[in-house]
C-alpha cells in the first residue's frame, strides 16, 4: 500500500454560507463545484488538496484538533486573514522544523498556517 498524501479534510461547520465566504474571501481558498448529496456543504481547492465543508446543527470545534496548510512565506501569508478580520497568531518558529500560525474558522476550527524550514 502506497500513499500518494491526503486528498481532502473535512470540517463541521454550523453556518455553511459564513464557512464559504471565510474560506474564500479570508483564506482565499477556490470554491470547487460539489456532487449533490443529501447534506449541505461545499467543497474548497488548497492546492492539490481539498477541504470539504460539512453543514451541521450544533459543533464544539475539538480542542486541539487542526489542520495546516502549506505555505512559502508565512509573514507575508498572516497579512491577508488579519487585514480581513481574521485573528491571526504572530508566526513563531518550531526549531529546525516550520514557523507557523494559527486561526481559527467562524465555527472554531483550529487551522494553522505552516511554512517548513527544510
Amino acid at each position: 500500500m502506497e500513499f500518494r498524501g491526503a486528498h481532502h479534510v473535512s470540517l463541521n461547520v454550523t453556518d455553511l454560507g459564513v464557512a464559504v465566504r471565510f474560506s474564500t474571501e479570508v483564506l482565499g481558498l477556490d470554491l470547487l463545484e460539489r456532487p449533490d448529496f443529501p447534506f449541505p456543504g461545499a467543497r474548497l481547492a488548497a492546492g492539490c488538496q481539498q477541504i470539504h465543508l460539512l453543514g451541521v446543527d450544533e459543533f464544539d470545534a475539538p480542542e486541539g484538533q487542526h489542520f495546516a496548510l502549506q505555505v512559502d512565506d508565512i509573514d507575508a501569508t498572516v497579512l491577508t486573514p488579519a487585514e480581513r478580520g481574521a485573528a491571526t497568531s504572530p508566526p513563531r518558529e518550531v526549531a529546525g522544523v516550520c514557523r507557523q500560525a494559527f486561526l481559527r474558522d467562524p465555527a472554531g476550527n483550529l487551522i494553522e498556517l505552516n511554512q517548513p524550514l527544510t
